[in-house]
């Protein structure tokens, strides 16, 4: 935004010195210019744009004098043109001096007004010390030797900590990237001191690196496919299909049109397109937020399905415990019906029931960028095809990721050649928008829980559990329940901890039920999933409007979701063989 800003101004300031009579400017009009904050190396250059903005000035006031006496022509000669051609030009250098900002000036905050009147170097001072005091305190507790002799106990305390600290991230203004990636190395720190020696703990390290570099290549790679496509408007060949104006009608569309849609892309994005969406279609009332709900709600239960629809099902059909076929097979009716029931429940309420309006078509106003249907499709295919060539080449499936992206990257490159103005367009600027901090926080938490599995602890965790609710589906039941307080990440990354697959083989419904429970049950709480989130910040609804209008009806979906698997096992409801004979859909 400060680049934005800067710019701004400049341009206002240019353009002052175009159109106005020069004698009305002030040198306060060049004091004004960006830069005039910067340190260091940019004085130089802050000092020679004055000097040479005082000269343009003295020039101008001199040929405003002159040419006052007499009235002006009507038509400049020659030669006056060419003086203006040659202010101009000044005028040119003078804007590419005074933007020529050191790379460390920060003009939000050393030119804010407000910063300066209200800054106090003490409690910045506090504020260091008493982070350098915690950390040096967790460094001289960690070298302790009761650390050492009671590795198990400090690790799952200092587990303990960090996960508040993640749930309390807005309370305790500490980003949950940050705590996530904190909480990590101390971890694997601790592991290394209560290994049997520091070899094996760097061995555990390197294993469990590998698998979560897998996750986070991945999450990048489908991040940056879906921005480029957002970019070039692609989802506009989704959203223009909806043209129903029934508020039943319209509720059931929205739902199924997110399902399938987040069945390939991620629930965040998914939830913004929609959203987006309703709020162009849809006047602000009550029926609007119900739409909103129905989103999350069909979001989460879209991601459910498919192992590319959610970071969840991602994580077990990554690391094996899932595959392609099995999962669609077995996840598809279970999530329709997690999301039909919620559906004809609210289909009875008075906010859907009312009138509807016939409201005109506003998104046609909203141009697609060129080549945006080409964009989608290679983008959304590329997304597809990461199962494809997983089975096809026996690769890790961010593998067939980066291959999509690295096509859509050429792609964009070659059809906006030579187009500076579309550089927002470009895969180099996407990577600039995606969600980088998501991303490090599934690293954080993922090298956390792989520390607590190299320790030993989730499988002591895992035999508890077998000893005290030997029922496999009410542990993947509570572990849907604790998703929606609970982020379904770190729940399902425990979970893989702590039962392998000799204890439940590949594709069993103990892994299955997992994908479902973790995907579908943060729809309960509107803080349980990202896509409640978003939805929480885009419409300005609070936590406990959604508890008291959605979150029945999203506990009803959930249940029945889990009948209606259950009930699809006992029965051994499979798709044709045909669909199973397909060999890219066959196995993993």
């Amino acid at each position: 935004m400060a680049s934005f800003s800067n710019g701004t101004h400049h341009l206002h300031i240019t353009n002052r010195f175009k159109k106005q009579s020069f004698h009305s400017l002030s040198s306060t009009h060049l004091s004004s210019l960006p830069c005039k904050s910067c340190f260091g190396s940019s004085l130089c250059k802050l000092r020679g744009s004055r000097t040479l903005g005082n000269e343009l000035l003295a020039r101008a006031q001199d040929k405003a004098k002159g040419s006052s006496s007499s009235p002006p022509p009507s038509y400049p000669s020659n030669e006056q043109q060419g003086q203006q051609l040659n202010i101009d030009k000044q005028l040119q250098e003078l804007e590419q001096i005074s933007v020529s900002c050191d790379p460390l000036c920060s003009l939000d905050e050393t030119s804010s007004r407000d910063f300066e009147a209200n800054y106090q170097p003490k409690t910045d001072l506090v504020k260091a010390l008493a982070i350098f005091a915690a950390a040096g305190t967790g460094a001289v507790a960690i070298n302790h030797s009761w650390v050492a002799a009671n590795q198990d106990l400090a690790m799952a305390l200092l587990f303990g900590i960090g996960y508040a600290g993640i749930i309390f991230e807005e309370s305790l203004a500490f980003n949950k990237s940050g705590v996530g990636l904190l909480m990590a190395v101390s971890l694997w720190v601790i592991r290394s001191i209560g290994a049997p020696s520091p070899d094996i703990a760097v061995s555990e390290l390197t294993h469990a690196s590998a698998e979560v570099s897998e996750i986070v290549f991945f999450l990048l790679g489908a991040m940056t496919i879906v921005e480029i496509v957002d970019a070039h408007q692609g989802f506009k060949l989704v959203t223009d299909n909806i043209t129903t104006r029934k508020p039943r009608t319209l509720l059931w569309v929205v739902g199924f049109v997110t399902f399938f849609l987040s069945s390939v892309l991620d629930n965040l994005t998914s939830t913004i397109v929609m959203v987006s969406l309703l709020r162009k279609l849809v006047p602000p009332s009550e029926y609007r937020k119900l739409l909103g709900a129905v989103v999350v709600i069909a979001a989460n239960a879209g991601g459910a399905w498919t192992p590319i629809g959610d970071v969840t099902t991602t994580m077990l059909w990554i690391h094996g415990q899932i595959s392609t076929l099995p999962t669609m097979k077995g996840l598809l009716v279970p999530s329709a019906v997690s999301l039909a029931v919620p559906l004809s429940l609210l289909s009875l309420t008075s906010e859907v029931n009312g009138k509807g309006q016939d409201l005109p078509n506003v998104l046609a106003s909203e141009q697609m960028a060129p080549r945006g249907q080409l964009v989608f499709s290679v983008g959304v295919g590329a997304l597809i095809f990461v199962p494809v060539f997983k089975a096809l080449t026996g690769l890790p499936p961010f593998m067939g990721m980066l291959l999509g992206l690295g096509v859509l990257w050429i792609l964009t490159d070659a059809i906006h050649y030579g187009e500076s103005e579309r550089q927002r367009l470009k895969v180099p600027q996407a990577l600039s928008r995606i969600d980088t901090q998501g991303a490090l926080f599934f690293l954080g938490i993922l090298l956390s829980v792989s520390s607590l599995e190299a320790a030993g602890l989730l499988r002591e965790l895992a035999n508890y559990l077998d000893a005290h609710i030997p029922n496999f589906e009410l542990i993947a039941s509570a572990i849907g329940v604790g998703s929606a307080i609970i982020d379904n990440v770190p729940l399902v990354a425990a979970t893989m901890g702590m039962y392998d697959l000799s204890s439940f083989p590949q594709d069993h419904e103990f892994w299955q039920l997992i994908a479902f429970c973790a995907g579908t049950g943060g729809s309960m709480l509107v803080i349980g999933s990202a896509a409640g989130v978003a939805f929480m910040g885009m419409e300005k609804v609070d936590f406990f409007w959604y508890l008291r209008k959605v979150s029945g009806f999203a506990f009803a979906g959930y249940a029945a979701g889990i009948a209606a698997y259950l009930a699809v096992h006992n029965f051994s409801i499979s798709l044709p063989t045909t669909l199973a004979d397909l060999p890219f859909l066959s196995g993993s």
